[in-house]
């Protein structure tokens, strides 16, 4: 028996869905480290609040009055932002008062960004075509995101010959992630989803090649004061 286009298709898209859970789940190790700690060391809130607006908006991009017959971008989505939210939750904890603002900011402007895309779309668009159209480019545009996030401290890792706070398992599920989901949108052409993550697979892939390149960091006697640390953020 010969599977038609969309069953390959949904197939795909079940595989997507347990790649982007391990996507969503491969923080932990970095939060038990935390947690443990009781400190966020040098990691960066950015990633996860990349990945809150990205599953924001393509939870809204697969609502049925946008873009129908997308329940498998809902679902994966829907998981995620609790997982992201949870992790948010556990960096404002143990960290300081400039970031603590920063995620409260963020947070807020996200929560306005959303609410002035779907007022935008539902008062201002009145097709499918047109809605996906506009929110198929910003779940793209926040999907880039979230993969090239991780970057925010690529200058600190060139910089202190270390890529020990550039997450690994994020950056390899990203691109596994990204790949998957690229070939299920190739399937039934949609371009925003293949967009978002044929360039997420490409960033992920520049985060993996730094942490092959500076795999090996400095003795500790020889690494940057936290004060030199300061001045490269």
């Amino acid at each position: 028996m010969v599977m038609s286009t969309n069953d390959i298709r949904f197939i795909v898209g079940i595989i997507g869905n347990v790649l982007s859970f391990v996507l969503f789940a491969s923080p932990m190790p970095t939060f038990r480290r935390i947690i443990k700690n009781k400190s966020v060391e040098e990691f960066h809130p950015y990633p996860y609040l990349a990945s809150t607006m990205n599953c924001l908006m393509w939870i809204y991009y697969g609502m049925p009055f946008v873009h129908p017959h997308s329940i498998l971008v809902v679902t994966i989505n829907s998981v995620g932002l609790f997982m992201q939210l949870c992790y948010i939750s556990i960096f404002f904890f143990y960290t300081g008062k400039r970031y603590r603002l920063q995620i409260v900011s963020i947070l807020f402007g996200e929560v306005v960004g959303l609410a002035a895309a779907v007022a935008g779309t539902m008062l201002g668009l009145h097709t499918y075509a047109s809605r996906t159209t506009v929110v198929g480019i910003l779940a793209t545009a926040f999907g880039i995101c979230m993969y090239g996030s991780p970057l925010s401290i690529m200058y600190k890792v060139i910089k202190t010959k270390s890529a020990e706070f550039l997450p690994k398992t994020l950056s390899i599920a990203c691109f596994l992630n990204g790949i998957c989901w690229a070939i299920y949108a190739l399937l039934k052409f949609d371009p925003y989803i293949l967009t978002g993550n044929g360039v997420g697979a490409l960033l992920a892939l520049i985060q993996l090649a730094l942490i092959v390149i500076y795999r090996n960091p400095p003795p500790k006697d020889q690494k940057p004061s936290k004060v030199e640390l300061q001045n490269v953020v």
